[in-house]
């Protein structure tokens, strides 16, 4: 005796499971969201959470073993000592120059292969820019040591000027994480700068005004939100990064190499440090908020 379901069942089971969710746009969205929304709360928020929590443990002074007790005494050291401030400052700060710099490259490159390029050569030129993305993280970060090095490339391109490279230090952190996170800027603005409406430029043209003013006044304001975008890929990468400062910041310290250093010493204390990343590109986003940036994303 067999017990298979007739397919003629199996198929009217699938159709009237079809229907029910087609009638109920709710429970499709539900069941669609309940995969990804699961993923983030239980990995990324839980991972999150306890991060926060374990800052507020101590660690046993003689044994390096946490203790499981609540405590503010790593806010404390990380607010009140001067190495983990100029730390923090100097980290931001980095982030902020890294991100400056590459809305400056990323604006007129993105404008020519959006505007200035034949169609025909537009996604060749979008595929060559995107194409260190495909390298791997180290090899670029130790080229880039390669550059930078005595007698490097960079000294021997200088050399006829009278001048040298920058060698290992804070000014070679900056440069290699600019080349690094430099597509993630040019991308949306080319993107921004492709959607623009050729007539714009053509009507302020006709209104006299001069490529500066239309710049300032038709351009900037409706690429702006796209360079917000930009930016929040590379100050969040910028701010977190700890591998290149280690390979071409010689004795240069950011956040990251201090979360690191402290991992198997003071494990609190590192979660402490961490919150610091988190709090501060939460404070970013929402200061970006009002451009419509993250409508770009």
């Amino acid at each position: 005796m067999t017990t298979d379901v007739p397919p003629a069942a199996g198929r009217g089971t699938v159709r009237r499971l079809a229907g029910t969710l087609h009638r109920r746009p709710r429970l499709r969205l539900a069941l669609l969201l309940t995969g990804p929304l699961l993923w983030l709360s239980v990995l990324y928020l839980g991972s999150l959470a306890v991060l926060f929590v374990s800052a507020f443990w101590t660690t046993d002074s003689f044994t390096s073993q946490v203790v499981k007790v609540w405590s503010t005494d790593n806010f404390h050291a990380l607010f009140t000592t001067p190495v983990y401030r100029q730390v923090v400052l100097r980290s931001v700060g980095v982030a902020l120059a890294v991100t400056v710099l590459c809305a400056v490259i990323a604006f007129p490159l993105a404008f020519y292969t959006a505007r200035v390029a034949r169609p025909r050569r537009r996604p060749l030129l979008v595929v060559a820019i995107l194409t260190p993305l495909w390298a791997s993280y180290l090899v670029k970060v130790y080229a880039w040591r390669l550059i930078l090095s005595e007698g490097g490339l960079a000294d021997w391109m200088l050399a006829p000027f009278g001048l040298s490279g920058p060698g290992y230090g804070l000014p070679a952190t900056v440069l290699t994480l600019t080349y690094l996170w430099l597509p993630y800027m040019v991308l949306p603005v080319h993107t921004a700068l492709e959607q623009l409406p050729a007539g714009l430029l053509e009507a302020s043209a006709d209104l006299g005004a001069r490529p500066g003013r239309t710049f300032r006044s038709v351009v900037l304001p409706l690429v702006l939100p796209s360079v917000a975008a930009g930016s929040v890929f590379t100050f969040s990468l910028s701010l977190g990064d700890y591998i290149t400062v280690q390979i071409v910041g010689g004795k240069t310290q950011l956040i990251g190499n201090l979360v690191y250093s402290n991992i198997e010493l003071n494990l609190p204390m590192a979660a402490a440090l961490g919150t610091v990343p988190v709090a501060v590109i939460v404070l970013y986003l929402l200061a970006i908020r009002r451009t419509g940036a993250l409508n770009s994303l």
